[in-house]
Formats: structure tokens, sequence, C-alpha cells
């Protein structure tokens, strides 16, 4: 997946499915939704034995289907690959419900994912971000969307009591679960038993999980979800894990590709000399690096009730993708949009969603995005790529699975 779009001057949009995988890590899906902005930006989207959806490319658009639960609904499924099939969560998890439902499992959640809560985990967070960094002092090719993939169990981790050996083999039930169709990460079996074998290993796990925190309570994520009440009853055990396995998931889109994203890009080299020196420049940075990368790349919604959509005329039961990818580059929202810019202000982009949905978990991603990139600033005084980038095949997550570059170690005193 190109960062940077293509003139896209040869592109027949009748001959592009935005549901092929394959698009994302092979193709130009920025050149495709730049064209889809311009001329067609609530388009029909065919897809075989799953019917269709209308894609939405532009910013006002997708933020009115964003914020809009009472015509476009969250409880039919919320990623593209359940398109046909259905929620299997049926409402049992904040993610793929709608309000008050969504708030009442949600707002005790929300409580326990702040800086604050976090606070006890930083020093931790830091050393391990040190490590995942060791290989680029020496001036040698490394693969850094390799040393970063371990981020969001460095993030989530503490605050769900998951035991720090336990890390490796969750972050590939995870992969498994958002990448299907990658080949890394698909069994042989095909791509929706992929998905079946992670689901069912990963709530197997978190039930395991969950079970050893009612013997022996904890302050988390999960004592959280544990008090919520909806409709005057406590969660089910299944409705529990099944929230836990949404921020899973979230995590494995937000945290580890931002920084590659950005480091990959040209115009980051001077900020390697600015944040350097001002360390509050990090966070602008941290702000236009989720803007560019956009790393969930869509959500889907189902309509409700007939409504118009731009200029399409949207039926009740019909599918609705945002493209937040194309969002966060459309023009008429952002100056300059196709242009890496760190120092970005207002940056309202959509990276974490909008309306109900906003990411959970978005005061934590920051934090802990806003670590890596003063890590990296204060290690190295440039990165510069040093192979090909090979991207993650999925429509969801707009990912590295390899990006080799060069640090340059910084100079004692400099």
């Amino acid at each position: 997946m190109r960062l940077s779009a293509s003139s896209g001057a040869t592109i027949d949009l009748d001959q592009v499915d935005l549901a092929d995988p394959s698009l994302y890590s092979d193709g130009d899906p920025h050149a495709v939704w730049r064209i889809l902005r311009d001329r067609d930006p609530v388009r029909w989207q065919s897809v075989p034995g799953r019917g269709g959806f209308w894609s939405v490319t532009r910013y006002a658009d997708s933020r009115r289907v964003m914020l809009d639960h009472r015509t476009f609904s969250s409880t039919g499924g919320v990623f593209l690959n359940l398109l046909g099939q259905g929620e299997p969560a049926q409402g049992q998890q904040f993610a793929s419900a709608d309000p008050p439902r969504h708030t009442q499992m949600r707002s005790p959640v929300q409580h326990r994912m702040t800086a604050a809560a976090f606070a006890p985990h930083l020093e931790a967070t830091r050393d391990a971000v040190g490590e995942m960094l060791a290989d680029g002092l020496d001036g040698r090719p490394f693969d850094l969307a390799a040393a970063l993939a371990p981020l969001p169990m460095v993030a989530l981790g503490p605050l769900l009591g998951i035991p720090r050996a336990d890390w490796p083999q969750l972050m590939r039930l995870v992969m498994m679960s958002v990448a299907e169709e990658d080949p890394d990460y698909r069994l042989p079996e095909g791509a929706q038993a992929t998905l079946d074998r992670a689901r069912r290993e990963l709530f197997a796990y978190l039930i395991d999980l969950l079970l050893a925190q009612v013997r022996r309570p904890q302050d988390n994520v999960i004592s959280a979800l544990r008090t919520v009440v909806v409709d005057g009853r406590p969660l089910r055990p299944g409705s529990i894990v099944a929230n836990v396995y949404s921020i899973l998931l979230g995590a494995a889109a937000a945290i580890p590709h931002v920084p590659v994203a950005a480091l990959l890009e040209p115009a980051t080299t001077r900020h390697f000399r600015e944040c350097g020196e001002d360390p509050d420049a990090v966070g602008p940075l941290v702000e236009e690096a989720l803007r560019w990368s956009a790393p969930a790349q869509h959500f889907m919604r189902i309509a409700t009730r007939p409504t118009t959509l731009g200029p399409a005329n949207v039926l009740a039961g019909q599918a609705v993708v945002v493209w937040l990818g194309s969002a966060n580059r459309d023009g008429r929202a952002f100056e300059r949009a196709s242009e890496f810019d760190s120092r970005r202000t207002p940056n309202h982009h959509l990276a974490f969603g909008f309306g109900r949905h906003y990411c959970v978990g978005n005061n934590i991603a920051r934090l802990v995005l806003r670590e890596v990139f003063r890590a990296v600033f204060d290690r190295f005084s440039g990165v510069e790529p040093a192979g090909d980038v090979e991207h993650i095949r999925s429509t969801w997550l707009a990912g590295f699975k390899r990006a080799p570059v060069v640090a340059t170690p910084r100079r004692a005193g400099r």
C-alpha cells in the first residue's frame, strides 16, 4: 500500500474492488480514493455472494455516518469481513452496539484507559520501547516494523492483567483476526478458517484470564467490565470477553504502524532535530502521523432506514463503509491534504473514528506513540529506508509487515 498516492491516471473504477485485501497490500488505494472523492464519493461496490456496500470516501460524509447512530447502526458488524454474515457478538460488545447499550458498556472501561490509569506502567513502557529500538544502535539495517510489533501488548497487557509470557501468542492470534487474508497469517484451510480459529483460541484464552481474575481480583479493565450493568443485568462472561477482544483488535491497528508510516516519510527528517530540542513538538507530529497512516482503514455501518448520503440513495439494510484513510486525505477538510506536515494545527483527523464510537483507547495510544517518537529522536539523528517495505494484506488494517531501515545513532552530547 502506498502512503503517497500516484496520479491514478490509468485507474478504471469499474475494475476496482474495494473489498479485495490485495488492493491495500499491493495496490494504490490512495489513488483510487482520490478519484472516488472527486467523481463518485458514495459509490456502490458489489461483492459476489455477499451483496455489497456503499463506499464513503469524503470527510464530511464519513463524519455524518459515524455520528448518526440512529440511521447508521453498528449492530450489524463494523468490519468489512463481516459483510453478509452479521455480527457474531450480537450487541454483546460496545464496538458493535448502539446507544444506550453502547454507552452503558463503554463508560466504565473508558475511565480505566486514561493517562492517569496508565501512569504506573509508563516507566516499563519506556524500557520496552528502548529494547525494541536497540537493534538500530549499531548503524546496521533492522526491521522497524518487526521491532515495534509488540507495542499493542506493551500498552494493553498491563491494563488487562495479561502475563508477559503470553503476549507473543496473543499478538499472533490478534493478527490472524484482522489480517486473515495475509499469507503470513492465513491458514492452509483458508481465510474463514483463520478467523474462526483465531477467535476460538482468543476467546478460550480470555475466558481463562477472566476466571483467574475472578479468583484473584485485579484493578484493571477487566474488573471494570465486571461492574458493567446493562438493562439491569451484569455482563455475562462471554460479553466481557467479547469486549476485551474488541479492545485488543483496536490496539493492534493504532499503535505499532503509526510510527513506521511517519518515519518512512522524507518530510519527517527535519523532526529529528526539532523534536530532540523541543519535546512538545512531538504532540502535533503524533496527530499528523495518525492522520497520514489511518491504521484502521474503515468502519462499517448498516442503514436502519432509507436515507440520502451525498449523491446516493441508501436503502434500509444496506451496508455503508467509511474509508478513514480517504477521509483523512480529503482536501475539502485539510489544506495540503496530500502532504505530511507535522506542524498541522488544528488536525481534526478521523484516525480514531468519530462520535460515540471514538476509540476508547485513544488516550493510551497517543501516550505510547509519544513515547515511541521521543525514544526514536533521543537515540537517532535520522532513519532511512533500507529495502522494500511490505504491507499487511487486509481491508481493515493499514499496517506494515516489514520495513527495513538504517538508523543513525546520535553522537554523545548531541
